[in-house]
């Protein structure tokens, strides 16, 4: 186990835990104080005018143009906000996870570097704000209102590709995209934690140095708290494609990513237990299907995504019995977690799977109802 951070760290690690946990709290009010300021918004020219009392749209107003937003208002609440709440949740379990396992990562490494404080609190305000969007989302598909908060508003175009606002920008976003930037910086601390040890790279430093997966599992969080604000205001696009195409590719992109990480440390461990090679087979294959559910145009192409999604959820709950019990296995076991839990298997670490499958099917839904929109309307 790493030594202990030394003296001279300790005053500034304290002090740039103070201001990382002072930037967290004015996010979250950041957040709480935007809702007014959106409800305020002016609808420009050429716009519909606002919903009726259940939170539609006027049927005599709606442009007969609407097949982008045919899956926002379609039997009851809009699918896009249900995967949008979907997506909220994967950010906030993916963030969960991201926290737990760096507290104890960087716990172990006795916080020698102040900066080992910005991604428990970036983590932790990813967590809080998605789960309140969560619940905001949930509270109003449950009440029948597809319009319960401002980050579920569905925006109304009178154009095509045209909103009353920017739906990626203001207060609401500013935990996400500071969690895509410490996720980013993090990834380069810890790539050069493995570069400037003693071999450079190679794989007894990939083992034992900084994992890159960390890092890049926070910047994930962003990014998927980021995507789920315009799909809850229905925004057809994301980065200049059709938003399920984009959360299909991000997410086979994280599958893949988290089970090569669980493939190395596996690799480690010798796959001394014959469900290790569970994390290395299942996964990958759903990101394969998902990737092909990006790029192909045909509703019923990846039939298997679907099931193998639910897998991966599955996986990532028995994958936290599996390191428990490995965990038991050290010697002294659970008598003596305050060593096991940091020289044993990672529990924060399955769960990870759960909410990037979770992502993947908001993104298979999404996916599957523009493609039947584009068919209707062809």
């Amino acid at each position: 186990m790493s030594a202990a951070a030394p003296g001279h760290a300790r005053p500034q690690a304290r002090t740039l835990g103070a201001a990382t946990l002072g930037l967290a709290l004015g996010a979250l009010l950041l957040g709480r104080t935007a809702a007014p300021a959106a409800m305020r918004r002016r609808r420009l020219p050429g716009t519909a005018p606002p919903p009726d009392d259940a939170g539609r749209p006027d049927a005599r107003h709606r442009p007969a143009h609407a097949g982008a937003l045919r899956d926002v208002y379609r039997d009851g609440p809009a699918p896009a906000a249900l995967q949008a709440c979907r997506l909220y949740e994967a950010a906030a379990l993916l963030a969960a996870s991201v926290l737990s396992d760096s507290a104890l990562e960087h716990y172990r490494g006795g916080f020698e570097n102040p900066g080992m404080f910005a991604p428990l609190a970036s983590a932790a305000v990813v967590l809080a704000c998605a789960l309140r969007a969560a619940r905001r989302s949930r509270a109003g598909l449950h009440d029948g209102n597809v319009n319960p908060s401002p980050e579920t508003r569905p925006v109304r175009s009178g154009t095509p590709g045209r909103t009353d606002a920017p739906v990626t920008n203001g207060p609401q976003a500013i935990p996400y995209a500071t969690a895509c930037a410490v996720g980013a910086a993090g990834l380069g601390f810890h790539a050069y934690n493995v570069l400037r040890r003693p071999g450079g790279l190679s794989w007894g430093n990939l083992f034992y140095a900084a994992p890159l997966g960390a890092p890049a599992a926070l910047a994930l969080a962003g990014v998927i708290g980021l995507a789920a604000r315009p799909v809850a205001h229905g925004a057809p696009t994301l980065v200049g494609l059709p938003s399920g195409r984009a959360l299909c590719a991000l997410a086979a992109f994280g599958i893949a990513g988290t089970s090569a990480e669980a493939a190395l440390l596996h690799f480690r461990g010798a796959f001394q237990h014959p469900a290790m090679w569970l994390p290395v087979s299942i996964p990958p294959a759903a990101a394969l299907m998902l990737a092909g559910a990006a790029v192909s145009d045909r509703p019923r192409a990846p039939r298997l995504a679907s099931p193998l999604l639910r897998a991966c959820t599955w996986l990532g709950l028995i994958g936290v019995g599996f390191h428990t019990r490995g965990i038991a296995r050290q010697m002294g076991g659970w008598r003596n977690w305050s060593q096991n839990l940091l020289a044993g298997p990672p529990l924060p670490a399955p769960p990870s799977f759960s909410a990037l499958a979770l992502a993947g099917r908001a993104a298979l839904a999404l996916r599957a109802a523009q493609l039947g929109s584009v068919r209707e309307t062809a």
